[in-house]
C-alpha cells in the first residue's frame, strides 16, 4: 500500500508494509514501570507462562521486568534483578541480554500488578493525569488538516458520568466522534490510547481512498447543514435575527465542540470537562 502517514506530533512509528494503520514498532520508548518479579511470587508461574512456553524462560531466580510504552505502541523487557536495579539507577538498558516482548502482559497477577497508566502524567508537566495530546498525524488530502488524538475528561452523555477517556478528531471534517460509535473509549491503559490512534489512522487512509465527502469516505464534512437549519428553528421560535449557534462547522467545533479542547491542550491548559 503505497502510503505513509506523517506524524504532525509526538514519535514516529514503524508500520506493517501492507497496512499503514497497523504499528508494529517504535524506535523510542518510554520505561513506565520497573518491577522486579522474584520467583517466590504466588502467581510467578502464570506469570511467566508465555516465557515457558515459548522456551525463553532462563532465570530461575526470577525477573527484572521493564514496561515500556510509547504514543502507540508497548513492549515489556525480562532481564535479570541486576538489569533492574541498574535502570532505576542510571537509566540504561541493553535488551540484548533478556527478552524484549511486545505488548503488556495480561492475565493471573499481571492484571493486580499492573497500574493504570496514561500517556499524559501530571508529574511529568501535563496539566492533568490523562489530559493531553497522545500524538497527530497530517491530513493527506487536506494540507493545513490534522487527525489528532488526545486524551481527556468527559462524560459519554451530557451531565453524565465524568471518566477518563482517549479519542482522536479530524480537521478536515470536524465529525464529533461522540456521535459515532466506537470511537471514543475509556482510557485504561495504553491499548486503548493504540486503538484510538489506529482509528486515526484509518481515517486518514478512508480520505486517501475516497477523497473528503464521498458517500464511502469516514472522512464527511457536514458543511454546516445541521447547524443553518438549527439557527433557521431558533430564529423562527425566538422571532429574532442573530444565530443561536455557529453555523459552520469548524467555528462551532472551535467553540463547543473538540477542536475547543485540543486548543487548550496545545497550550497545556486542562479544559473543562466535556459534556459536563
Amino acid at each position: 500500500m503505497s502510503i505513509t502517514i506523517m506524524n504532525t506530533y509526538g514519535t514516529p512509528h514503524q508500520v506493517s508494509p501492507s497496512n499503514p494503520a497497523h504499528v508494529t514498532s517504535c524506535t523510542t520508548y518510554r520505561c513506565s514501570l520497573v518491577i522486579t518479579l522474584p520467583s517466590a511470587h504466588p502467581d510467578y508461574a502464570d506469570m511467566v507462562k508465555a516465557l515457558r512456553d515459548n522456551g525463553r524462560d532462563s532465570r530461575p531466580e526470577g525477573y527484572g521486568v521493564i514496561l515500556l510504552e510509547s504514543e502507540e505502541d508497548t513492549a515489556t523487557y525480562f532481564g535479570s534483578f541486576e538489569q533492574a536495579e541498574q535502570y532505576h539507577r542510571d537509566g540504561t538498558l541493553d535488551t540484548s541480554q533478556g527478552v524484549l516482548a511486545a505488548g503488556w502482559p495480561q492475565g493471573k497477577g499481571w492484571d493486580a500488578l499492573l497500574p493504570r497508566i496514561f500517556w499524559n502524567q501530571r508529574g511529568r508537566g501535563a496539566a492533568a493525569d490523562g489530559v493531553g495530546i497522545v500524538t497527530a498525524f497530517a491530513h493527506i488530502n487536506e494540507p493545513s488538516a490534522q487527525v489528532i488524538v488526545y486524551e481527556f475528561e468527559g462524560a459519554r452523555t451530557r451531565r453524565g458520568e465524568t471518566q477518563q477517556l482517549v479519542t482522536y478528531h479530524c480537521t478536515a471534517c470536524h465529525q464529533n466522534s461522540f456521535h459515532d460509535s466506537g470511537h471514543v473509549h475509556e482510557n485504561t491503559g495504553p491499548d486503548r490510547r493504540r486503538w484510538a490512534a489506529r482509528q486515526a489512522r484509518q481515517h486518514i487512509l478512508s480520505a486517501h481512498h475516497h477523497g473528503i465527502g464521498s458517500r464511502d469516505s469516514a472522512c464527511r464534512p457536514n458543511g454546516g447543514e445541521m447547524l443553518r437549519a438549527m439557527n433557521a428553528v431558533a430564529r423562527d421560535m425566538w422571532g429574532t435575527t442573530s444565530n443561536a449557534v455557529p453555523d459552520t462547522d469548524a467555528a462551532y467545533c472551535a467553540t463547543k465542540g473538540p477542536c475547543s479542547i485540543i486548543r487548550e491542550l496545545r497550550v497545556g491548559a486542562r479544559p473543562q470537562v466535556y459534556n459536563a
